[in-house]
């Protein structure tokens, strides 16, 4: 009876793995070309793997850019999750949450990798659909850390969806500038500016 479940698990798992490695393909191309020009052959001779595997786990293109784009909001949610489950006050989890962002949106290549899932992704509903909700769990998240530190005296009262919804749109805005003029502004002082921000609401 073991060997029975033991076999359909394991081959789950070498599934997922190795549409895993065709995601990871994808990042590496497309930080060196940029999305757009990324094609699927690019992808599977980064990944080793023939385009018959590739269509083994992805019917076109578009479905790659959903599962980077899920990808992409994974590492949101999990550093959400993490925080939640860390111990720290509301204000210390937004001040965390804040500075892992902009710690992320650091990195050159993947600025520029996002800009380009943001332009494919306002032009196509199949791929705008999810990435909505997914952005819509992150602000449920985010607002009710922003409640429970207005209940705890933390923060002054404010509308809390807002104020998530304005975390957001900073930390997403700031991204996409990033990508349009990387020279224009340090990252070191963007994080600074954030718990300046968040510093002003403290109550």
């Amino acid at each position: 009876m073991v060997e029975d479940n033991f076999i359909p698990k394991l081959a789950a798992a070498i599934r997922s793995e190795r549409r895993q490695n065709l995601i990871d393909a994808a990042w590496r191309c497309a930080t060196r070309n940029g999305y757009q020009a990324t094609t699927v052959d690019d992808v599977c001779a980064e990944a080793g793997v023939s385009k018959g595997a590739f269509y083994g786990y992805f019917t076109q293109k578009q479905d790659l850019l959903l599962a980077l784009l899920e990808d992409d909001a994974l590492f949101y949610e999990q550093l959400i999750e993490r925080l939640t489950l860390g111990g720290k006050p509301g204000i210390g989890r937004l001040r965390a949450y804040a500075q892992a962002v902009a710690q992320r949106s650091s990195d050159p290549a993947r600025v520029q990798v996002n800009a380009d899932l943001w332009a494919a992704m306002l032009t196509e509903p199949e791929v705008r659909e999810p990435f909505a909700a997914a952005v819509q769990r992150r602000r449920e998240r985010l607002r009710d850390w922003i409640e429970e530190a207005a209940a705890e005296g933390q923060i002054i009262d404010m509308p809390a969806n807002a104020f998530a919804s304005i975390l957001l749109a900073l930390t997403d805005g700031l991204l996409l500038h990033g990508s349009l003029q990387p020279s224009a502004f340090r990252w070191a002082n963007i994080q600074k500016a954030l718990d300046l921000l968040l510093a002003g609401i403290s109550s």
